[in-house]
This record gives C-alpha cells, sequence and structure tokens, in this order.
C-alpha cells in the first residue's frame, strides 16, 4: 500500500487553493502557503538521518523572518516560480482582490506591488505564447492581467465572466503554451495570447485547471465535478457530493502517464487514471484538502506529491514502484479479486433467475390472451422519442418536449432522463401511476442555456401487470436553440437590434444549419433566397429574425445581444468560417453601456478624491499623535486630551471614509464588469475565433 513518506504538521489554518512549493533562494525547496488571518507562512523541509517511510519532518520557516509575512488583506490567490531571468530563484506571488504582490523570499523584498482593479481571483506563471519573459498572469473580474517581473504590464484582455481558475497548457501542439481560462458563466476558454481559439461549456463554475501532458488538461466544477479534457472532447467526468479543493497531474504509479489527483472537501484525496477516470489510489485526512503541489521536499532527489490540509497537515508521497503493478490502494489483492468475483457471481444468479421467471411467463403467455397477464414483450418492440415545443397555456409553462413511446400495446413503467445542466443532479425519473401508465411518457425540458444538450434516456418497457421489465436505451440531442419556437412574421414585431453579414454559401446550406440547431415542425419548408424565418423565445417571449437575402447577405434581428453572438458562433463553427465582418447595431444595449461608461467615471473621481481626504487625515493623525504624545511627556493632561479626542474623531472619520470607498470600489467593480462583458459579447459577433482588439489597458476602462 502507498503510505506517505514524510508527514509534518504546519501551526496555521491554511486558505484553499492557496498553497505552492518553490525554491526561493534557488536551493531549498519551500513550502508556501496563505493563513486564515491574512498572512503567508512559508518553510522548508530539513532533511533528517534515519527512519524510512512515513518519518516527519519539521517544517523549517529560515525563509520568512518569523515565518510569516502579513498581507493585511484576505489572500485570494497564490502561486511561485520562476519569473526573473537572474538570480536562478523562485519568487513568490500573492494576489488579493485589490492587488498583486511579487515578493523575494530570501532577500525579504519587494520586486513589484501593483494596484488592480479587477482584482486577482486566480494566478499562474510561466510563458504565453511569443510574449519572451514569463509572465505572471492573474484572472479577476471579468479581465486577465500578466506582468513581468518589473510589473510592465504586457498581457491584457477580457474575458466574459469573473475569472475562478487558469492554466497553461500547449492546447494545439505547436509547442506553444495557451492560456486555460475557467470563469462563473460555466464556460472554459483558450486564449493564444489574447484570440480566443476555442470555447467549452460546462454545468457549473469552472474552480480548477490542470494541465496534464500534450493537449490534455484537467478540469473541476463548484458541483463536484471532476474531469479531462483532450483538447475539445471530453474523455471521462465523474460527480461526487463533495467539492474538489485542488486538483494537479503526477504521475503516482510509474507508468509515464499523469494521472489526475483531487484533494476533496471531505479531506480526502484520490488518484483517478487519465484515460478512465478510474481511482488507482485514495487516502484520508482530517480536514479539507487546501492544496496539492509536486516537489523535492525533502532534497533526496526524487519527486513527491505533497497534500496539505486547512488544518495545516501535510503528507509527502513517493511514486509506487513497478512491484505495485499500479495497485496503489490495497496489499491485499487477492481479497480485492475474491470481493469482485463474489459480486460476479451474485449479478450471474441473479439474471439467471431472471431468465428463468421470463421463461416461465411466456410458456403462461401461450395460454392466457388476457394483456394484463402477459409477461415478455414482443421481440419487435421499439422504443421511440420525439422533440417537440410546446407553448403552454401562458408564456411562464412554454417548454421543449420529450415524447417517448413504444410501437405496440406495450406500457412505459418509468423513464430515466441523464441530461448535463438541465436537471438538478443532472438526473430525472418519470414514474406513472398505476392509473396513468400507457405507451406513451411525455417529459417537460426547460435547458436554461442556449447549448446542445446529450439526453440518455433508459425506459423500462413491460405490460400492466408485469413483475419484470425490459430495459431500453438510447440517446438523443437536443438542439442548440431548442427553446426558441417557429412563429409568423406577420404575427410578430420585428426587433429594432440586428446584425449584418455576408457569407458566401448557398442557401441549402443555412437551411441545414437551421434544421440542425433549431426544433423546427416537420412540415416546415424553406424557399430559395430570399426568405426569413421568425422564432419566437420561450423564455421570454422574444422575438428573433433570420433574413436570408440574394447575395449570400445574412440578417439577425433580436434585442438579445447573447443570442445574437450565440447564433454568429454556431453558424461560424457549421460552415467553418473562421473570421466574419459584421455590421452590428444594438441601441438599448449601447444606451446602457453608455450609462455604464458614466457611472465608470463617476466611480473613478469619487474613488480619488477619498484617497486624497484619506491621505490628508492620515497626515492630520500622525500630526496630532506626535502633539498628543508631547503634551503626555510634558505633564499637560489638558491639551493631551483634547488631542486624543480629536484623534479619536479623526480615526472615525477615517474608518467611515473607507467604508465609503470600499462601496464605492464595490460598485465600479460591477460597472468594469459590465464593460467587459460588453468588449467579449461585441467580440463573439466577429466569427468562429471571436476576440477583441483592443487598444486600452485596465486603467483605461
Amino acid at each position: 500500500m502507498l503510505v506517505p513518506v514524510f508527514t509534518l504538521k504546519l501551526s496555521h489554518k491554511l486558505v484553499p487553493r492557496t498553497v505552492a512549493l518553490g525554491r526561493f533562494d534557488g536551493t531549498h525547496p519551500c513550502l508556501a502557503a496563505a493563513t486564515q488571518a491574512g498572512k503567508v507562512t512559508a518553510g522548508g523541509g530539513r532533511q533528517q538521518q534515519g527512519g524510512g517511510a512515513g518519518r516527519s519532518l519539521t517544517a523549517s520557516p529560515i525563509l520568512l523572518p518569523s515565518g510569516l509575512l502579513n498581507i493585511n488583506q484576505a489572500i485570494s490567490c497564490l502561486s511561485a516560480g520562476l519569473l526573473r531571468p537572474q538570480p536562478a530563484a523562485d519568487c513568490l506571488l500573492v494576489g488579493t482582490a485589490t492587488s498583486l504582490l511579487a515578493y523575494d523570499v530570501h532577500d525579504n523584498s519587494e520586486l513589484f506591488y501593483r494596484e488592480v482593479s479587477d482584482g486577482a481571483n486566480a494566478i499562474v506563471l510561466g510563458k504565453l505564447g511569443d510574449i519572451t519573459s514569463p509572465l505572471a498572469i492573474i484572472g479577476g473580474n471579468c479581465a486577465l492581467q500578466g506582468f513581468d517581473y518589473k510589473g510592465n504590464d504586457l498581457f491584457w484582455t477580457v474575458t466574459g465572466d469573473n475569472v475562478r481558475s487558469l492554466a497553461l497548457c500547449d492546447f494545439d501542439g505547436d509547442g506553444k503554451t495557451e492560456l486555460l481560462v475557467g470563469s462563473e458563466d460555466f464556460d472554459i476558454r483558450v486564449f493564444k495570447e489574447d484570440e480566443i481559439v476555442a470555447e467549452m461549456s460546462e454545468t457549473e463554475t469552472v474552480t480548477a485547471l490542470s494541465p496534464m501532458y500534450g493537449s490534455r488538461f484537467g478540469y473541476a466544477l463548484s458541483n463536484g465535478t471532476v474531469g479531462v479534457y483532450d483538447k475539445t472532447a471530453r474523455y471521462w467526468r465523474i460527480k461526487s457530493k463533495n467539492h474538489a479543493m485542488s486538483i494537479h497531474a503526477f504521475d503516482l504509479n510509474s507508468d509515464g502517464v499523469c494521472e489526475l489527483i483531487t484533494g476533496w472537501s471531505n479531506g480526502k484525496v484520490d488518484a483517478r487514471s487519465d484515460r478512465t477516470g478510474e481511482v488507482i489510489f485514495k487516502d484520508n485526512f482530517a480536514s479539507s484538502i487546501a492544496g496539492v503541489v509536486e516537489g523535492d521536499y525533502r532534497m533526496d532527489g526524487s519527486t513527491q506529491l505533497i497534500c496539505c490540509s486547512v488544518d495545516g497537515e501535510v503528507r509527502g508521497y513517493l511514486p509506487g514502484g513497478e512491484e505495485m503493478k499500479g495497485n496503489l490502494m490495497d496489499t491485499s489483492a487477492e481479497q480485492d479479486l475474491i470481493r469482485e468475483l463474489s459480486q460476479k457471481k451474485q449479478n450471474l444468479l441473479l439474471e439467471l433467475r431472471n431468465y428463468e421467471e421470463n421463461a416461465k411467463a411466456e410458456q403462461n403467455t401461450q395460454l392466457k390472451e388476457a394483456d394484463g397477464q402477459r409477461g415478455v414483450i414482443p421481440a419487435n418492440t421499439q422504443l421511440q422519442t420525439s422533440l417537440s415545443v410546446n407553448l403552454g397555456s401562458d408564456s411562464q409553462s412554454a417548454h421543449v418536449e420529450l415524447c417517448i413511446s413504444t410501437t405496440n400495446d406495450t406500457i412505459i413503467r418509468a423513464v430515466l432522463i441523464f441530461a448535463e445542466g438541465i436537471f438538478e443532479g443532472e438526473s430525472h425519473v418519470v414514474h406513472p401511476s398505476l392509473q396513468n401508465l400507457s405507451g406513451c411518457v411525455r417529459v417537460p425540458l426547460t435547458p436554461p442555456k442556449d447549448v446542445p444538450v446529450d439526453l440518455h434516456i433508459k425506459a423500462f418497457v413491460g405490460y400492466r401487470n408485469s413483475t419484470q421489465f425490459h430495459v431500453f436505451e438510447l440517446t438523443r440531442q437536443l438542439p442548440r436553440f431548442s427553446m426558441y419556437a417557429l412563429s409568423s412574421p406577420d404575427s410578430a414585431t420585428e426587433p429594432l437590434s440586428f446584425v449584418n453579414c455576408t457569407m458566401n454559401e448557398r442557401p441549402q446550406r443555412i437551411v441545414m444549419w437551421l434544421n440542425q440547431s433549431f426544433l423546427l415542425p416537420e412540415d416546415a419548408e424553406f424557399q430559395s433566397a430570399p426568405f426569413q424565418v421568425c422564432f419566437t423565445s420561450l423564455r421570454n417571449a422574444g422575438q428573433l429574425f433570420i433574413k436570408i437575402k440574394s447575395g449570400g447577405e445574412i440578417s439577425i434581428s433580436t434585442d438579445d445581444i447573447d443570442l445574437a453572438g450565440d447564433i454568429i458562433q454556431s453558424m461560424a463553427s457549421f460552415l467553418a468560417i473562421e473570421d466574419l465582418q459584421v455590421e452590428a447595431d444594438f441601441p438599448a444595449y449601447f444606451e446602457e453601456l453608455k450609462k455604464v461608461l458614466v457611472k465608470v467615471d463617476e466611480h473613478h473621481s469619487v474613488n480619488q478624491r477619498l484617497s486624497a481626504d484619506m491621505a490628508e487625515h492620515s497626515n492630520l493623525i500622525r500630526s496630532m499623535l506626535v502633539q498628543a504624545e508631547d503634551a503626555r511627556l510634558l505633564g499637560d493632561m489638558k491639551n493631551m486630551k483634547t488631542r486624543y479626542i480629536e484623534l479619536y474623531d479623526l480615526n472615525r472619520d477615517l474608518i467611515n471614509q473607507y467604508k465609503i470607498r470600499c462601496n464605492n470600489h464595490t460598485e465600479l467593480l460591477n460597472n468594469l464588469k459590465a464593460v467587459n462583458q460588453a468588449i467579449q459579447r461585441a467580440g463573439r459577433l466577429r466569427g468562429k475565433y471571436a476576440y477583441w482588439e483592443g487598444t486600452g489597458s485596465p486603467g483605461s476602462h
């Protein structure tokens, strides 16, 4: 069994997802982590003589004064790595809601300190694309920034929502690293410098990303899902009732391929095969995992997998040798084999009993003609599915309807549907009552987002009084824009907002895209260009007009800029168009954006004024404190009392101004988020590989 080769106990409570390992003096490995008191603790492992596997090491805080770096703010992210060309020593990067600090731990000095208005929710360090120097890349409020070792802002772009995770990976296999960005809008975006080259939609906030090897990377979601992608194809995923706090790629079984190591909120650590997701190792801590890193912490020439819990417990594991043959969980392999064979025996016995009962039922069927007495379903029984739009009695009840039916007089006893992002918990069971049993079951679906969804259906089919049922399994895809019903253009008002573009494509190809992306009636027919189609949203009754004009000109009219972007992206992907020149106008949205930009300027002005007032108050406080102390030393108690009363009033005013500044900063962040999202939405109108060629910087929002 794989056991820790060392353990140690830190004397501080750690913040999840803020653990890093670095050689801050260029030689000795040092474990750094953020504490819940707004400090950073850092210590190196002392190599000890003697002892075997499982021996304890001591955390030696030899690289930080008192072992702590005081940040005085809640630390949101932390990383370590090579940022400077010389000396060849790692630096410590600490991100907060308002700043980024690059710190030389060995010399106890700042490399640089930058105020970042968008905050730092996630951080990654390394080379990006053709940018020659390593960058400290932070993700915050819809924005991405990259700084070199001098604090110069060499990289900036925006993304669709608040950034929660970052990773560097050679996504397209060109030998250069791309930036993977996980955000709160459930998307994983791949940036080739400031250009989006791929986008994958998930079902929850993407909380962690980890490169594995080549173009393969692991991911974790806030709903307990972890999995592996290879480029845009998902290899596997699993879902747990616990939350994944940290993921890391590490070859734990020495087979030359990295496994996905996951630290969970319940204290469990497991290693899963990158190909199948099968667990090959697990261990348990007494508290939630704070972080998983790797390094030669013992300085013995071997790399260990290092796991830290929020209580400060640290364990290091060496990869298993060939003698373990990949079985890292249990030395009693024989017992596992016996349990597995026993389970197979039970399953086979149960299956045999079912066959025997079915044989008896088939004999009885020949003697009894009543439907209720029949057992085995006919061999030609089939399960059919269809999707349609149900407008309901009002706009609140409109939905997509999945109809599941049999081809004869058998009944459907129950239906189990698995679908990502549609049902709570990703599964839904329909179990009709005995009075309502029939050969047809209708299931309402209301997908919250416009993404294609695979519906994995399992149906139990038999007769009304059957005790055993046949299980049918099939998969049906829900089109991307299924929540839009075809309507008559004559009965709808065309929206004022529009996107116009020209595509050199035959109208038949556009019709193929319409049939693939929307739920159209079977009798829907489209003439050759020009023609137009009108859809009504089942979510908010908004109108969508798509006009196909002669000469390849296409006009999309909708007041929803997100929907327009989704349609452009879908068409460009289907028609393999990489870049698209468009003309767009969204008067109502742009008017709101103008108001937001005015508010941003106002908040900046207020922030500058408050900063000046606070600086003036701070100077007054220093002066008043000197006067009060002088009065105390001179024994002038009356004057001292007066000065301290004034100090108290000044301090109270300073605290109130700070609260006002905090509220102003929060409103500023919300408005900057709206601006960044507007840039992202505008970029999505430009084609398959949409990005915004901005010339601004974070300070010029």
